[in-house]
C-alpha cells in the first residue's frame, strides 16, 4: 500500500549513508509515483466523496452499505471506488462479520501531504498561485 511504500522508502533512504545523486533521484521517483497514485484516486468525484466520508467517520470507519446508503451510490459502483481507494492506501478494509468497514488511512494522506510540502515548498506554492493569479 502507498503508506508501507512510504514508510520503506524512508527505511531504506535512512540506511545510506552517502546517499548519491543516483539513489535521491530513484527515491525521488518512487515517491513521486506513489503521490501521483493517491492524487489520482482523490481525482475522482465519487471517490473524493467516499474517503471524504471515511476521514469525518473516524477511526471506526463505516460499513460499505452504509457508505453506499449515504453517498446514494449502487454497491457495484461503490466497490470498484473503494477498491481503487484501498489500492492507493488511502483507504483499509476489515471484515466483521458478514459486513466490511473501511476506514481512511490518515497516516498515508499525512505522509502524501508532507512529500508535497517537502516538493514543493513555499516558493512552490507562491509561485503556483503567481501563476494562477495570470489565468
Amino acid at each position: 500500500t502507498l503508506s508501507k511504500s512510504f514508510d520503506s522508502i524512508r527505511t531504506v533512504a535512512r540506511r545510506c549513508k552517502r546517499p548519491g545523486p543516483l539513489n535521491r533521484t530513484l527515491n525521488d521517483r518512487m515517491q513521486t509515483n506513489l503521490a501521483i497514485v493517491a492524487l489520482s484516486a482523490l481525482a475522482q468525484e465519487s471517490r473524493f466523496a467516499a474517503f471524504r466520508l471515511l476521514v469525518q467517520a473516524g477511526p471506526q470507519g463505516q460499513s460499505a452499505s452504509n457508505i453506499a446508503a449515504t453517498l446514494d451510490m449502487p454497491a457495484s459502483s461503490l466497490s470498484f471506488h473503494l477498491k481503487e481507494l484501498t489500492h492507493a492506501g488511502l483507504v483499509a478494509p476489515r471484515q466483521q462479520g458478514r459486513f466490511i468497514f473501511y476506514r481512511a488511512r490518515v497516516e498515508t494522506l499525512q505522509g502524501l501531504m508532507e512529500f508535497l510540502s517537502a516538493t514543493c515548498g513555499n516558493a512552490g506554492a507562491q509561485s503556483m498561485q503567481e501563476r494562477l493569479a495570470t489565468v
